[in-house]
């Protein structure tokens, strides 16, 4: 049977809450993990991590403050459902990535652990809040509607502009931590892409 045939079963609002408290908590217990291990991932995300290791903001104020100029785009690209519950997402990953530090305390952390258990951990989260119609917003709404626009590659657009984030990370950290941060991409993206598949999961919300 076609996968576009098979029954869907909505999500419960019950669903999609706790669907939405859990992704942001596995998303902020990696952000804990790049922190303490001073690596950082592509997105609105690395540009927050940037910004917290060059000029000493905290990760969720300027993860917050950054997201908001893409929420008009959001509203253009998905709709205001998907936009709200992309903001409440952000705020709660923004608030949850304050909070953790006081809710554990690690001593020592090993670097590459961090890089692939955090990106790893944000994968998974982010997963979960794909299958209830919530992202983390950002540069992939920007390369949405760039490719609606111009016609851009999105996923080409998303690609470069991560790899300005590393680059620009080269002025604030060292290089061999870099590195771990692209291996930290590479577990994140490879939990999306082996997991977020079309007619993987019939779930709507």
């Amino acid at each position: 049977m076609d996968p576009q045939e098979l029954p869907t079963d909505p999500h419960r609002p019950h669903e999609d809450v706790m669907a939405m408290l859990v992704g942001t908590l596995f998303v902020a217990l990696g952000v804990s993990f790049y922190t303490q291990a001073m690596l950082l991932t592509g997105s609105t995300a690395g540009l927050a991590f940037l910004l917290q290791y060059a000029t000493g903001w905290r990760f969720g104020i300027g993860f917050f403050l950054i997201n908001l100029p893409f929420y008009w785009l959001a509203v253009r690209r998905m709709g205001w459902s998907f936009t709200l519950r992309t903001f409440v997402a952000i705020g709660l990953v923004s608030v949850f990535s304050e909070l953790t530090t006081g809710w554990i305390r690690i001593e020592w952390l090993h670097p590459l652990y961090a890089a692939l258990m955090g990106g790893s951990l944000i994968g998974i989260g982010m997963l979960v809040l794909f299958r209830h119609r919530t992202s983390l917003g950002g540069i992939n709404i920007l390369a949405l509607f760039l490719q609606d626009r111009y016609g851009w590659r999105a996923g080409y657009v998303q690609l470069g502009i991560d790899a300005l984030i590393m680059l620009g990370a080269l002025l604030v950290l060292p290089m061999e931590r870099v590195g771990l941060s692209v291996l930290g991409a590479i577990a994140l993206n490879l939990i999306i892409a082996l997991n977020h598949k079309p007619g993987r999961y019939m779930g709507v919300s």
